[in-house]
């Protein structure tokens, strides 16, 4: 699941009206609001039926804040816009679902990278893909119920001049399923 889109919000390079709004004005830096934003979204999203309305809730009555539902809903498609989040959605333990999945690797040519990084990243089944300074230098995950899945997309991969053949490395065992980014929050 992507980050929401806040209404009037574009997922274009020039989003300076919506920063406008937050008063972000195009700048890199976070302040204290979208660090505690962050933080919560790590740790402790609501699973709710208005989930922004109740992080604004908990923001306003632990940090003297003064959000709306829509204020955190904004700053959250900011963040997404400035790249400082890059999705938000639930980790699930696939296993137990009937999923498996397959850390795969790729040698790809410069010149390719960005049409292959799109042909993986545009799969809903990839979790995870990374450009790595190795000769297998294109990482992903794929998530499948069906190993066909994975084999019909890297037949699809390998078929493509200039590339080598992927190399697969199917979960046995897992070992870490959370990461967590701990901002700091500057004090009032």
């Amino acid at each position: 699941m992507s980050a929401p889109k806040a209404p009037g919000s574009q997922n274009t390079q020039n989003s300076k009206p919506l920063l406008d709004q937050i008063g972000g004005h195009g700048q890199d830096l976070l302040d204290r609001t979208d660090s505690l934003i962050l933080n919560l979204l790590q740790n402790d999203f609501p699973v709710s039926p208005r989930p922004y309305q109740d992080l604004a809730d908990r923001l306003n009555a632990a940090h003297g804040a003064s959000l709306s539902e829509d204020d955190v809903l904004l700053r959250v498609a900011a963040l997404r816009d400035r790249g400082r989040l890059r999705r938000l959605g639930a980790i699930l333990n696939s296993g137990p679902l009937g999923y498996s999945s397959t850390l795969c690797a790729v040698s790809v040519p410069p010149e390719l990278l960005e049409k292959i990084s799109g042909l993986i990243n545009d799969r809903p089944e990839v979790t995870h893909n990374y450009v790595r300074d190795h000769k297998l230098n294109v990482w992903f995950t794929f998530c499948h119920h069906d190993r066909s899945q994975l084999e019909t997309f890297l037949s699809e991969l390998e078929a493509i001049e200039g590339l080598g053949p992927v190399l697969q490395l199917p979960a046995r065992k897992v070992y870490k399923i959370r990461a967590v980014f701990d901002l700091p929050v500057s004090p009032k």
